[in-house]
């Protein structure tokens, strides 16, 4: 599993940033470039991702894999205790990880997903995956702007390191999405039933930043609802956005930093 690193190495104090589920770790690289004043900031691309290696055929892409993969990478980093951001399917992980006893997780933030995620959500984004093909980096450009809705306030700068971070050549010059083409195939296998995560949810006991983007499918109204029954949760809305906000606006970055700094447990 690849990932980048940021920050001094020597620093007590890590957050751990996972990304979406067609996305990489390169998502991160402004919440990553602020929050290194106050961390070690360790961006993974999760299996079949970016950079990190692809499972062999036949092998399942799903959480228990992913957080089995997250915590051989704690153990090689020698690291016991972490902060967490997580979109999306990033979010699921460490809601997963946090739920365990002598959970590693210490705070948690999720971007736009919680407790539960309805079939139609996640067969929206399963029409979106797949093993898709362009003659230049133009074209994957395009795709990823009429794709990611909530990305659409970011700069041509930051498309243009989306693009070449999210794509991958093919031999024969053309241009594919920078993920596993099974990950898709998977995704439209299991998109047909609704995703409860309310008993993970009830066990989680740190501090947690909710997300929303409140135009979100994925993270409904009525489950940010009955999320904030949870003392432990604060709420930050970001109106009119859909799923899932990009964290790479300076507003969406400064609101994570200050709650983290407010949320220091070691």
């Amino acid at each position: 599993m690849a990932y980048k690193e940021w920050g001094s190495s020597d620093n007590e104090r890590v957050l751990v940033c996972v990304h979406g589920l067609a996305r990489n770790s390169r998502d991160f690289d402004d919440l990553a470039l602020a929050l290194s004043r106050d961390y070690r900031v360790i961006c993974p691309d999760i299996v079949g991702r970016g950079e990190s290696d692809w499972l062999p055929a036949g092998q399942e892409y799903g959480i228990p894999q992913y957080m089995n993969d997250i915590v051989t990478l704690l153990a090689r980093l020698n690291v016991d205790k972490v902060d967490w951001v997580g979109t999306s399917m990033g979010g699921i992980i460490g809601m997963c990880l946090a739920a365990l006893p002598n959970s590693p997780i210490k705070s948690l933030v999720l971007n736009d997903v919680g407790g539960f995620i309805p079939a139609t959500a996640l067969q929206r984004i399963s029409e979106y995956l797949g093993d898709k093909r362009f003659m230049n980096l133009s074209e994957v450009e395009s795709y990823m702007r009429s794709t990611y809705l909530a990305y659409r306030n970011i700069t041509d700068e930051q498309w243009k390191r989306l693009t070449k971070f999210g794509s991958r050549q093919l031999d024969d010059g053309r241009f594919a999405l920078h993920y596993d083409p099974a990950i898709a195939e998977a995704t439209k296998a299991n998109s047909k039933e609704d995703i409860d995560l309310w008993a993970v949810w009830s066990a989680i006991r740190v501090p947690q930043l909710l997300i929303w983007g409140e135009s979100s499918d994925v993270l409904q109204e009525s489950t940010v609802w009955m999320m904030q029954n949870n003392d432990e949760l604060e709420l930050y809305k970001v109106p009119g956005m859909e799923h899932a906000p990009s964290l790479m606006e300076s507003d969406q970055i400064h609101e994570i930093q200050s709650w983290l700094r407010q949320h220091r447990s070691y």
